[in-house]
């Protein structure tokens, strides 16, 4: 008899144990305070380098975390990439710079959404010796007296928003990069593809905010082409649809999407900076 309860209380304490395990209710952490809270879960933010490498990423990442339960793993990448990683579901919300890119995206029904957030610019920077002499061009005339002389051009050859829009620059001045003895792809982020061009001594087309935050690592590289309209670079941020896509934490994309387009946070981009570089390396739409 006494074997059989024996067998009963242990079977009874496997089936607690089972039942325990298959809990599906949220789980709890104990908070600083001793009470509790909401695990953090993990939100997947797919982005341009340009906005890692600017540091930007360095504020607004810590704050959204100190005041939303969630943990951002960001995947850096060129914006095609991005837009290619939500597409595919494999993101939970997207910070990029290609328009026209992004359209199909939302269009396709992969995204929803989305939002203008900021904008810089584009330039054309070389060797402070420019010698290709483009300095002070417009942005058209400068990329036909590099290829005419036969200058080296660094491209970022990765499908991100500076490389759409550098091809875009070469289509509308009627020349096929290729052909251009000394043109380089790096396949890698601005960062990089600012030091490689600075080593080669060669020219390239960088977002600015990158430049500003990079250029005490670059050798006698100088701004040579700026403030055509062509080169405006405008932000948007968009949460992927988990309609279509089942894995997607919607709750925490909506929550960073709300957070890029809030009052204060616009605030912080604006300011970011001013301080280190004496202008800011964003803007605002009024």
């Amino acid at each position: 008899m006494r074997s059989n309860k024996l067998f009963l209380t242990a079977l009874i304490f496997i089936f607690a144990f089972i039942a325990g395990c298959s809990d599906s209710s949220p789980k709890v952490i104990a908070d600083k305070t001793g009470g509790t809270s909401p695990e953090r879960t993990d939100l997947i933010l797919a982005t341009t380098t340009s906005t890692q490498d600017s540091g930007l990423l360095d504020v607004l990442v810590p704050e959204f975390e100190k005041n939303h339960n969630y943990n951002v793993k960001t995947i850096a990448v060129g914006t095609g990439q991005a837009l290619e990683m939500g597409s595919r579901g494999e993101a939970d919300v997207l910070l990029v710079h290609a328009p026209e890119a992004e359209q199909k995206i939302v269009d396709s029904g992969d995204a929803i959404n989305r939002h203008r957030v900021m904008y810089n610019d584009f330039i054309l920077i070389g060797p402070v010796e420019d010698p290709a002499n483009i300095n002070g061009f417009e942005v058209q005339e400068a990329l036909e007296q590099i290829f005419e002389s036969k200058g080296i051009f660094v491209s970022r050859g990765d499908d991100s928003g500076t490389h759409k829009k550098e091809l875009e620059l070469w289509k509308k001045s009627s020349i096929d990069p290729s052909k251009l003895d000394q043109y380089l792809e790096t396949g890698q982020g601005m960062g990089a593809t600012l030091q490689i061009a600075s080593e080669k001594r060669g020219y390239t087309l960088t977002d600015r905010s990158t430049f500003l935050a990079q250029k005490q690592n670059l050798k006698d590289s100088a701004i040579l082409v700026e403030g055509d309209e062509s080169l405006l670079n405008i932000y948007h941020v968009m949460q992927v649809n988990n309609e279509k896509h089942d894995k997607i934490n919607a709750e925490g994309a909506k929550a960073f999407v709300e957070f890029m387009i809030d009052e204060e946070v616009q605030t912080l981009i604006q300011d970011f900076g001013v301080d280190k570089y004496g202008e800011p390396l964003f803007f605002l739409f009024k």
